[in-house]
């Protein structure tokens, strides 16, 4: 069967794991993007399977409202989350996911190499509680050092947003920042000043993946420690693909309703 562009494909040989989009064809070159991961890349086309049912996974389904909220005389104040994409259709789904949530999210589609540029003036002008900061990346094997950021795709762009956005605000505590993307450098994201990051084992992410860490931060009560091994384990690749350190909520709760 002829692969055509929009078809739905796997690689044969990477066991057909990944659902894939084809974007674009030139001269017997596919080009992909992931559906449910957060990746690009291009394969021959006598690698490729097409795939004629696709079905997205249940993480789109994930109701943490109703799990974290007691609905009783008590009126709930959820964070604020500045959510930043270098990808537009993956934003469009997270941004789905914060309204299904009941939280209040801001979107922006900006080039990864360009977020640094402009995140100053977005925090400064939404005043957000929690901030993600995704995209694409890649950690390109062949290079060498896994440390080196040279040898990722995007991850030196983002860490250079996180570095920007922590200068703002200092404290851990009052802006959450959520950074990175498939197979992103987790430990340079870390020390850059974010409170999660992908990927500490350098594993493709779900889509959706940053956008529930932080439904579950703006949805958890300030005098409330997250439970950290509980909220990686709502993520697709639970701690292989994100990580991060233990915070409070940031959700106020009021009385009466």
């Amino acid at each position: 069967m002829a692969v055509k562009k929009g078809d739905y494909v796997t690689r044969i040989s990477y066991n057909n794991d990944t659902i894939f989009k084809v974007i674009n064809i030139h001269n017997n070159v596919c080009y992909l993007k992931g559906i449910e991961v957060r990746l690009y890349a291009d394969s021959p086309e006598d690698d490729l399977k097409v795939v004629e049912n696709v079905e997205f996974e249940p993480l789109d389904e994930i109701d943490i409202k109703d799990k974290l909220l007691n609905r009783n005389e008590y009126f709930y104040l959820p964070a604020k989350i500045l959510h930043i994409d270098g990808d537009e259709s993956y934003l469009s789904r997270c941004l789905k996911f914060y309204k299904k949530n009941g939280v209040l999210a801001i979107g922006k589609k900006i080039k990864e190499n360009h977020i640094y540029e402009q995140i100053k003036g977005l925090l400064r002008e939404f005043k957000p509680d929690i901030v993600v900061i995704t995209g694409h990346d890649a950690y390109f094997a062949k290079k060498g050092n896994i440390q080196d950021l040279g040898n990722y795709k995007n991850s030196e762009n983002f860490v250079k947003a996180v570095k920007v956005a922590r200068s703002l605000e200092k404290s851990h505590e009052k802006l959450v920042i959520i950074a990175g993307a498939c197979q992103s450098n987790y430990e340079e994201l870390i020390k850059a000043g974010a409170n999660f990051a992908s990927s500490p084992k350098r594993v493709n992410i779900h889509a959706l993946d940053p956008a529930i860490i932080a439904c579950t931060i703006a949805l958890t009560d300030r005098s409330t420690q997250i439970d950290l091994v509980d909220l990686l384990n709502k993520t697709k690749y639970k701690e292989e693909g994100m990580g991060g350190i233990i915070c409070n909520g940031l959700m106020y709760v009021g009385y009466p309703r």
